[in-house]
């Protein structure tokens, strides 16, 4: 699986996260599976904006790209995204690779030569919309750049000749019987299927990105590798995410309505962002705003609370509670498996985890006891299928609650129902005393250890 990587010219926001954590949790799903997945995602370290952000700040860009290639491999092990990744393979690393592509384009008359600059005629390519599906009429209104050189106005660049102060490489390429050195750069489409050739070959099974990479972006890969590797098809599957938006518009650096990833860490637990990704099914946009991010970090700590109850029920040898806690156990594997097998479905999946650590809970609060095997099996099933998530991975349900506190807990809610606030919240401050925080939800009262949760709260 290869998954269109990070633009190196600045922070990541939570556009990019959902994109990332999307494709871990597929990642996470095969290989839980049994499939032997390698999964590459590219890092784009020579690009148009990464040199004009580097001219903005008169640093190299170079050092630019080097500096967020840091930053965004650091936010992604933080999310917990980077360890399930076997290659981050850089542009300014497969430059050979590149000019031998180009070349076997310009031999088998797909490319041609202009001032230095080297075109894909997309005339020649028969295909060229049968993934985006547009006409090739309409391609002129979508994102087409118009340059002198050009045979026609969608054609696009397969390599840059060099300008005054970029980067830039030498490459040499045959063209109509004459061999012309062409000092330059890439251009973007081509890095990735260079790439891709040079690691899997000319076929692999899976393609992701971005619903809004389709054109031009993986409509261009398409023409470039089929073309030039002569198979087809380049990709078996193609996988697209649906984007983040912010009030309505896409989030994006040049709209100036991002959040990065590092701010919203600030914030909030990595679990939580992944929380509230995993509740939306990859292919849809999600619409992100500051209470659906609490709402997520919310319903986290009511499964830690609530898993943590059932984790520190009593153990003996046997008890009449073991058939039950089996049964949600094989409800959950059976639920969360067809769930998650058609076509990734996360929020019916989640739901299927949710429910059974909600009745593993009810099970502990009316049972003072269980059988130790059958409480091992359900810990492992929760926690088998909540590490798919990236969720439930720190160890804070098994520090207890007292009884006292549970007490304390169950006692205000009645005085809520009975609508005595003044006591209730006479109760809210003796457990913060205690250092075990309160949150009133729509599913129940949920609480936890102020040290541990804080940027969950």
């Amino acid at each position: 699986m290869f998954v269109c990587g990070q633009t190196v010219y600045d922070d990541a926001h939570l556009g990019h996260a959902k994109n990332y954590i999307d494709f871990d949790i597929i990642a996470r799903w095969l290989r839980h599976e049994g499939y032997k997945l390698t999964y590459v995602q590219n890092i784009t370290d020579v690009e148009d904006k990464i040199i004009a952000r580097a001219e903005e700040r008169n640093i190299p860009a170079e050092g630019l790209a080097k500096l967020y290639e840091k930053r965004f491999l650091e936010d992604m092990e933080v999310l917990g995204v980077k360890q399930d990744i076997d290659m981050y393979p850089r542009t300014h690393d497969y430059i050979k690779e590149i000019a031998m592509q180009t070349q076997l384009l310009l031999d088998k008359g797909y490319a041609y030569l202009s001032d230095g600059d080297v075109y894909y005629d997309v005339d020649k390519f028969k295909d060229y919309t049968k993934l985006s599906g547009m006409k090739l009429g309409e391609l002129t209104r979508h994102r087409i750049e118009a340059e002198e050189g050009k045979k026609k106005q969608y054609d696009f660049i397969i390599w840059k000749a060099a300008k005054p102060g970029e980067p830039n490489w030498k490459i040499k390429v045959t063209y109509k019987g004459k061999e012309i050195e062409l000092d330059g750069r890439p251009g973007w489409h081509i890095e990735d299927t260079a790439t891709t050739n040079a690691i899997f070959g000319p076929q692999y099974d899976i393609h992701g990105g971005a619903t809004e990479l389709i054109f031009p972006h993986h409509t261009n890969e398409i023409a470039l590798a089929e073309a030039a590797f002569g198979k087809k098809p380049f990709v078996k599957y193609w996988l697209h995410t649906g984007v983040l938006n912010i009030k309505g518009q896409k989030m994006s650096k040049s709209l100036h309505n991002f959040i990065t990833i590092r701010d919203a860490l600030k914030k909030y637990d990595p679990e939580a962002i992944r929380f509230m990704v995993a509740s939306s099914r990859y292919r849809s946009p999600m619409e992100y705003s500051d209470m659906l991010m609490k709402s997520a970090a919310s319903k986290l700590n009511f499964l830690y609370a609530s898993f943590g109850i059932f984790y520190n029920m009593k153990e003996v040898k046997e008890a009449n509670t073991d058939s039950e806690a089996l049964e949600i156990a094989n409800k959950l594997e059976k639920d969360f498996s067809v769930a998650m097998n058609n076509d990734f479905d996360t929020p019916l999946s989640l739901s299927a985890l949710w429910d059974a650590i909600t009745k593993l809970r009810k099970l502990a609060e009316a049972n003072k006891s269980i059988g130790k095997e059958a409480k091992s099996v359900a810990i492992s099933k929760v926690l088998e299928f909540a590490k798919i998530f990236g969720i439930m991975e720190h160890d804070w349900y098994k520090e207890p609650i007292s009884e006292e506190a549970l007490e304390q807990i169950h006692a205000r809610e009645e005085l809520r129902k009975e609508k005595k606030f003044k006591e209730a919240d006479e109760i809210r401050a003796e457990l913060s005393k205690k250092g075990i925080a309160l949150e009133d939800t729509e599913y129940g009262p949920v609480w936890y250890f102020e040290k541990r949760l804080k940027k969950s709260n």
